[in-house]
């Protein structure tokens, strides 16, 4: 009988083992010569149980961040639009799956480890503040304040996978969640083939001092653009949903009307999807580098500086930013006096240090500032006000103390 780890008790039959093996062999000779194969994943510690058999090790990898506490807590994370009753825009957990469903798209047709671009791009964003960009601004400036550096999402999504977690990733997997950024415009990459842990802690470096490193893999790269094409074409979609910009879109670039023309606003997204993935798939296949078309590629850097001037620094998405500001500040010094006057009946005791899913390790190793940081980058953003209303408010007794 097949041999598996101690999590599954029920053993399959080496002749069904040899007939997976065999099937798996089969997709594997389909790979184009650039996609990163199963047996090239690379574990830093490989300490749990593992069962290659029927979840190889990207597989695996996506599998555990689903069932991360972290992927949990998307459900409730702003992706754009904050402070808003609709149910019909998108929060974190709906744009991790468009993501994800973009980039295998891509990379099916490419050729690549789709196992791979799944795991990434489900785990991408997952080191994202309460409120968006608009948190992680306000996390930074703190954290500088305080002596710990700058904070940003990617090297924070790392943060929690790994050591928070201790999710015990690939390399693989881990570079293209740090690698993403797909705020920054770039018209093609390719990959640094990075392949060693010293590396990626360079490049984490890296991005930790707001630097944008290279992903190691043809299918870190696919995610970080995917991360583009999802966010874009969604984010107009629910700006026209929230009327914060007209539905005739009327300063909307000429060129991208010319690269993907639409007859109404509900049409827009999928026109954007499904142009700039076959884009990106025409010229990737037939270039070394993975990427967009000239043509393309400026309609694509036109659409976003349309979104920032008409979306994302719009002043009518930004009317209680200062309230925001001065919560994340008051959390950031209520939770750091906590710590140093050691309240342990503190929240960030309770829902944080002393659970169960946060590995000893990290807390041997993080300093006070560290602790709040990490504790408030993963408050959804419900919790957030939560702890911010009861930190403003006075708590008033029913006639006893």
């Amino acid at each position: 009988m097949g041999r598996v780890g101690a999590y599954f008790p029920v053993n399959l039959s080496d002749r069904t083992l040899a007939a997976i093996a065999g099937t798996r062999a089969a997709r594997d000779a389909l790979l184009s010569p650039r996609a990163c194969r199963d047996k090239d994943a690379l574990h830093r510690y490989s300490t749990r149980p593992e069962d290659p058999a029927i979840r190889p090790p990207f597989f695996r990898d996506a599998d555990r961040i689903i069932h991360s506490r972290a992927f949990s807590r998307y459900i409730d994370k702003t992706q754009v639009f904050y402070l808003l009753e609709n149910e019909h825009i998108t929060h974190r957990v709906i744009h991790v799956q468009l993501a994800s469903k973009i980039a295998r798209t891509i990379g099916r047709a490419l050729g690549l480890n789709e196992d791979l671009i799944e795991a990434a791009a489900l785990g991408h964003d997952i080191g994202h503040t309460p409120f968006g960009h608009l948190g992680e601004s306000y996390l930074s400036t703190l954290c500088e304040e305080h002596g710990i550096g700058g904070f940003s999402h990617n090297v924070q999504s790392v943060r929690f996978l790994e050591d928070i977690e201790h999710c015990d990733l690939t390399l693989q997997v881990l570079d293209a969640i740090l690698c993403h950024d797909g705020e920054r415009h770039v018209s093609a990459i390719v990959p640094d083939g990075c392949r060693t842990w010293d590396g990626f802690e360079e490049k984490k470096a890296i991005a930790a001092a707001g630097g944008v490193p290279i992903p190691a893999t043809a299918e870190g790269c696919v995610v970080r653009f995917a991360d583009t094409i999802a966010y874009l074409g969604r984010d107009l979609q629910d700006a026209v949903e929230v009327q914060l910009i007209p539905k005739d879109l009327p300063e909307f670039p000429k060129e991208c009307r010319k690269v993907f023309p639409f007859q109404g606003v509900g049409e827009i997204n999928g026109a954007i999807i499904d142009t700039f993935a076959r884009d990106m798939i025409g010229f990737s296949a037939e270039n070394d580098a993975i990427g967009f078309s000239p043509e393309v590629a400026a309609c694509l850097g036109a659409f976003r500086d349309y979104n920032y001037t008409h979306i994302y620094e719009n002043r009518d998405l930004h009317t209680e930013d200062h309230k925001i500001e001065r919560m994340f500040g008051l959390l950031f010094t209520a939770f750091l006096s906590d710590l140093e006057e050691e309240r342990t009946d503190s929240l960030i005791y309770k829902d944080f240090l002393q659970a169960d899913w946060v590995a000893k390790e990290y807390l041997r190793s993080a300093s006070n500032g560290e602790l709040v940081r990490d504790y408030i980058a993963g408050m959804t953003d419900k919790y957030f006000l939560t702890l911010a209303h009861s930190a403003l408010m006075p708590q008033q007794r029913f006639r006893t103390f």
